[in-house]
C-alpha cells in the first residue's frame, strides 16, 4: 500500500532530526486542530486524525446522544445522530466530520507556528535525553560561529555552547577549528543551544590523560586530585596501584611523549606531574614543586591549615608568579597552605618568645600604678602581666577599691607595657644582628697588621729613647740580643769611636753615628722591631 508525499517527506524529517515520526505526525493533528478551532470558533469537543494513505487530516466534532440536548455544542439527539451514523444508539457518541478545505490563509500560518513548535520540543527533548547521559565526555567539535563572548560549535547532531568562562585564556578560536571539549552541562530550560562544553575544566586534562596513558585506562595508574588555571599551568596528583609501576613515569612517557602531545592539545600550558601521598605533608611538599621544601607542619587540622618553611632562596620559587604555584598547591591537597621563609619563622618565635617573658612578668614592673592597686589586685590573686590582660573590665571592677577610672587606667597602662615591649625587643635584636655583621675589631699590636710606616715610627721613638747621654749608662742597644746586622753596625761605632780625630768632641757627638746606623739597622729589619717591642730572649719585657 503506497503512502501519501505528506507521510514520506514527515519520515524524512523525523530521520533528520532524530525523533519519532509519531511525534511530528501528533505535531501536524495538533495543529490543524488549533487551526479548526479558531476558525468555527466554537466549543465544541474536536478530534483529529491523520490519514497515511491519503495525507489528509480529518476533523471530527463529538458529541453524546440524548433524548433532550440541552447542551447543543457537546450534545445530538439521536435522529440527528443517525443522520451521521445510522447506528447510533441513546448515551453513545457520533462522530460529526469538520470541513478543512475551508480553513484559509491564518489558519494555515498558525497550524504551521503549531508544527514547528513541537518539533523544536521534541528535537530539545531527544537532545536532552542523549546528552544528559554523556556529562563529562570528552567529544570532538567544529567553531561554527560566534554569539558575543560564546562560541557555538557543531557536535554533529546538535550545537553546543562554550562560554567565556569555558574558554581557555591564552586560546583564539576561528570559524572551522577543530577542537576538544568535555560536555559539563546540558540545559533544558536554556533559549539556545542545550549543551554547554568546557576547554578549562580539569576534567578535559583527565580525559586527555586516559586517551594517551594506557595505565590510566585500564585503572593501573589512577589520577587523584586536578588543580588547573587553565592556559597557564595544570597540576595534576596520580597514584599507582601497582608497586612496579612508576605513575609519575608512565604520565609522561618515553623522553616525554605522552605528555607532549597532552601540551600540544593545550596549545603549551605547563602541566605539573606530582606523586600522591595519604599523609597532607607529604602531599603539600610535593605539590608545591619545582621549589625545596624544608618542613611542612599541621596547625589546624579541623581547618585544614598546613605552615611550609622554605629557604629564603627557595621562598619566590614556591609562591609561584602571582602566586599561582602555592595557590594551585592548595587547591590540589585541598589545605590551606602558608609559606614563610627560615628567617620570618626565625623573627616569629623570637617575638612569640619576648612576649611570653613580657606577660610571664610580675604585675610590679607596670610603671604607673600605685602601691595601693598593686596590692589589691594581688590579693585578689593576679601575680603576673598575662592574667592581668586577660581579666574583663567587669572583673576588674569587682575587686574591692578599683573603679571604672582605675579600670581604664590599668588597661592603658598594660597596652603601654606591651607595646614598648615590642619596641624595646625589636631593638635588642637590631643590635644584636649589628653586632654580629660587624668585623672583629684589633684587641692588641700583636692582632693588628703592622706596615712600613707604624714600624718605622716605632723604631725611630725607641732610638730616641735609647740614644746615650752624657751622664747615661750602657744604652738599651747593649742590652738587646744581637743579630747580624746590629754587630756590623756596634763594631763600625766603636772603629770611628777609636780612630784618633784632630777634633773629637765629646763622648756624646760618638754616640750618635752608632744611634743613627743602629735606627738604620732596625728599619730594614721590620721583624726585629716587633721582637724588641714584644719581649727579650730572657722573657722579660722592654723597658
Amino acid at each position: 500500500m503506497s503512502t501519501s508525499l505528506l507521510y514520506q517527506t514527515i519520515d524524512q524529517l523525523s530521520r533528520e532530526k532524530g525523533i519519532d515520526a509519531q511525534i511530528i505526525i501528533a505535531a501536524v493533528e495538533d495543529a490543524v486542530l488549533v487551526a479548526t478551532r479558531k476558525y468555527y470558533k466554537s466549543s465544541e469537543d474536536l478530534q483529529s486524525h491523520f490519514n497515511k494513505d491519503t495525507g489528509a487530516v480529518e476533523v471530527h466534532a463529538v458529541k453524546k446522544v440524548v433524548e433532550q440536548v440541552q447542551d447543543p455544542d457537546h450534545e445530538i439527539s439521536l435522529e440527528d445522530a443517525r443522520k451521521y451514523d445510522p447506528e447510533a444508539a441513546l448515551e453513545g457518541e457520533v462522530r460529526i466530520p469538520k470541513a478543512t478545505d475551508v480553513l484559509g490563509r491564518i489558519a494555515a500560518q498558525t497550524a504551521k507556528q503549531v508544527i514547528f513548535q513541537k518539533v523544536r520540543e521534541a528535537e530539545r527533548d531527544t537532545v536532552y535525553a542523549e546528552y544528559s547521559q554523556r556529562l563529562g565526555e570528552l567529544v570532538n567539535c567544529t567553531v561554527k560561529r560566534m554569539e558575543g563572548p560564546d562560541v557555538i560549535v557543531d557536535l554533529g547532531r546538535t550545537e553546543a555552547r562554550m562560554p567565556r568562562k569555558e574558554q581557555s585564556r591564552l586560546e583564539t578560536y576561528q570559524i572551522g577549528d577543530r577542537l576538544r571539549g568535555v560536555i559539563t552541562l546540558v540545559d533544558r530550560a536554556a533559549r539556545g543551544p542545550q549543551v554547554v562544553v568546557s576547554r578549562a575544566d580539569g576534567l578535559l586534562v583527565q580525559r586527555l590523560f586516559e586517551m594517551e596513558v594506557p595505565e590510566i585506562y585500564d585503572g593501573t595508574v589512577v589520577i587523584k586530585a586536578i588543580a588547573r588555571e587553565a592556559g597557564e599551568r595544570t597540576k595534576v596528583a596520580v597514584h599507582s596501584k601497582d608497586p612496579d609501576v612508576d605513575c609519575v613515569g608512565a604520565c609522561v612517557g618515553m623522553k616525554g611523549m605522552r605528555v607532549q602531545s597532552i601540551i600540544r592539545e593545550l596549545r603549551g600550558e605547563k602541566i605539573d606531574i606530582i606523586e600522591y601521598n595519604q599523609d597532607a605533608t607529604n602531599f603539600a611538599a610535593n605539590a608545591l614543586s619545582p621549589a625545596k621544601i624544608n618542613h611542612v607542619s599541621i596547625v589546624d587540622s579541623e581547618e585544614k591549615r598546613l605552615e611550609v618553611i622554605v629557604d629564603d632562596t627557595q621562598l619566590s620559587l614556591a609562591i609561584g608568579k602571582k602566586g599561582q604555584n602555592v595557590r594551585l598547591a592548595a587547591r590540589l591537597v585541598g589545605w590551606h597552605v602558608d609559606i614563610k621563609s627560615e628567617e620570618e619563622k626565625r623573627q616569629e618565635i623570637e617575638s612569640q618568645m619576648a612576649a611570653m617573658a613580657l606577660r610571664g612578668a610580675a604585675v610590679d614592673v607596670l610603671q604607673g600604678l600605685g602601691e595601693k592597686t598593686l596590692a589589691k589586685l594581688k590579693a585578689h590573686g593576679v601575680e603576673s602581666v598575662e592574667q592581668l590582660a586577660q581579666m574583663t573590665p567587669e572583673e576588674l571592677i569587682q575587686i574591692p577599691g578599683i573603679g571604672e577610672k582605675t579600670v581604664e587606667k590599668i588597661r592603658r597602662i598594660v597596652t603601654d607595657y606591651f607595646e614598648q615591649g615590642g619596641q624595646a625587643a625589636a631593638g635588642s635584636d637590631a643590635a644584636a644582628e649589628a653586632v654580629a655583621e660587624a668585623p672583629p675589631a684589633a684587641t692588641s699590636a700583636d692582632q693588628t697588621p703592622a706596615t712600613q710606616e707604624t714600624e718605622t715610627a716605632a723604631v725611630a721613638s725607641e732610638t730616641e729613647a735609647a740614644a746615650p747621654s752624657p751622664s747615661a749608662g750602657p744604652s738599651m742597644a747593649d742590652q738587646t740580643p744581637a743579630t747580624p746586622e746590629t754587630e756590623t753596625a756596634a763594631v763600625a761605632s766603636e772603629t770611628e769611636a777609636a780612630a784618633p780625630s784632630p777634633s773629637a768632641g765629646p763622648s756624646v757627638e760618638v754616640a750618635e753615628p752608632a744611634s743613627a746606623v743602629e735606627e738604620e739597622a732596625q728599619a730594614t729589619e721590620p721583624g726585629t722591631a716587633v721582637a724588641s717591642e714584644s719581649e727579650t730572649p730572657e722573657g722579660g719585657k722592654t723597658e
